[in-house]
């Protein structure tokens, strides 16, 4: 078996090898799974509770050492991948509460008792991306274990060090041996083979658009499930009556975290035409000021793009001829660096403002009235996150609901709580992660008559 060479973002060095896993890796993983999965969704719901909540712990408890690699990793700030680490200790710890309240009903029939319960489906594949790895897969693994099902894990190949390690964590926690498998290989080949395997019965993935839609097809040949979290180019609406400084101070990180290398990333700015002036002069400091550099350095708050790949595809959208307003600063030694860059006035077809870049570029683009922003919010292929900001609460709540998109916030960029769900409209997916609905894609539901009159 071949190696796959882990490189870091900052460095553009190795840090890490690891076995490069193929379809003979897959379906051993799939086989220990399947084998697995009787006895697991046999356990009792107590039982798998105390054990999501173990392996919560031994992830807390590594939680520093988890963090440092991400962001080696992943080119993610120290503090960004800290709070990650966070967030991956309070979503296990949120499912833990669920396998003793995922509840079926009682519904009324003639002639007997009629039940449903929440059956888990078995083996399940899920498939995640380089941005948020160790993230992302917890939104993913711990709904699906506690809903009873056994897991086989892909990692992006760029990023799979946090995976393998929370595989062993999860061994050391006391999960049974199958349960949770990683496979740490070429999407090509070990997702193809997770989505075409008979005995996987549902794909979790979130990615690029363009994949979602060959997973989808390839999932449909068997009729596995499908759960699809996918791109987006998501509008961040500023009326002329909202708090601008408020606005322009939230604006950068709601495009620029993660180098912008975020599916929720607000890279749209659609600002009231009234107050566009005011607006660019309140976030041009706010730009400027982002400190770009080191991601283990205390204080960095946008580190590098994830290749050398991804920073030519960024650098696409920014020719020399492009309308740049407002550009950061960024290092210029080792490492896969890119400005953050905002191009304004922009329209909303240029293809910088209609495609996702998944980089640190942000389009502002003028509109005019409230029908108006919400025309230009919705003329996207797109609909997973956005903002709105103004202080008229009666028009925050219509432009909301107007808004064709999965998960708005108003006056806020945040998106993501692991007690919400999350996911997108139109082309940005299929299904929700998180919360409470998360369980019910991980279920399928059976229905059980019991005739108490014979009939």
């Amino acid at each position: 078996m071949s190696a796959i060479e882990v490189v870091e973002p900052a460095t553009e060095r190795v840090m890490a090898e690891v076995p490069r896993a193929g379809a003979e890796e897959v379906d051993a993983a799939v086989a220990r799974a399947k084998a697995a999965f009787p006895a697991w969704r046999a356990v009792a719901p107590a039982e798998r509770a105390r054990l999501l909540r173990d392996l919560a712990d031994a992830i807390e408890a590594r939680h520093e050492d988890l963090a440092r690699l991400e962001a080696r990793n992943a080119g993610k700030p120290i503090g960004d991948a800290r709070g990650e680490m966070g967030m991956v200790v309070e979503t296990f710890r949120y499912y833990a509460g669920a396998p003793e309240r995922l509840l079926g009903q009682t519904i009324p029939v003639a002639g007997g008792v009629d039940m449903t319960f929440r059956e888990p489906l078995g083996v399940v594949g899920l498939i995640v991306p380089w941005n948020f790895p160790l993230t992302i897969a917890s939104w993913k693994v711990a709904p699906a274990l506690a809903a009873g099902n056994c897991v086989v894990l892909k990692p992006a190949e760029l990023t799979p060090l946090s995976a393998l390690e929370l595989e062993v964590l999860a061994l050391d926690a006391g999960l049974p041996e199958g349960v949770l498998n990683v496979v740490a290989g070429p999407g090509s080949v070990c997702g193809q083979r997770l989505v075409e395997h008979p005995d996987v019965a549902k794909i979790a993935f979130t990615g690029s658009t363009e994949v979602g839609r060959g997973i989808a097809a390839g999932a449909a040949r068997t009729i596995k499930r499908v759960t699809l979290e996918l791109g987006g180019k998501s509008a961040n609406v500023v009326f002329a009556d909202a708090d601008l400084e408020a606005a322009a101070a939230a604006a950068p990180p709601a495009v620029f975290g993660n180098a912008g290398q975020d599916c929720c990333a607000r890279s749209r700015i659609l600002v009231q035409r009234s107050c566009l002036e005011d607006f660019l002069a309140a976030l041009q400091p706010a730009v400027e000021g982002i400190a770009v550099g080191d991601p283990l350095e205390e204080g960095t708050q946008m580190g590098p793009l994830i290749s050398a790949g991804q920073r030519e595809a960024v650098a696409s959208y920014v020719p020399e001829d492009a309308p740049v307003a407002i550009r950061g600063d960024a290092p210029d030694g080792p490492g896969y660096w890119f400005p953050p860059t905002v191009l304004a006035p922009v329209a909303n077809d240029d293809r910088a403002a209609a495609e996702e870049i998944f980089g640190p570029v942000a389009c502002v683009i003028p509109f005019d009235s409230e029908e108006d922003a919400v025309r230009l919010a919705n003329d996207s292929v797109y609909g997973l996150s956005g903002s709105i900001w103004t202080g008229d609460g009666a028009r925050a709540l219509r432009v909301a609901r107007a808004i064709d998109t999965g998960a708005i916030s108003i006056n806020s960029n945040t998106s993501v709580r692991v007690s919400t769900p999350f996911g997108g409209f139109k082309q940005s997916g299929v299904g929700r992660e998180l919360g409470p609905d998360a369980l019910e894609h991980y279920t399928d539901v059976k229905n059980v008559y019991y005739a108490t009159e014979g009939g």
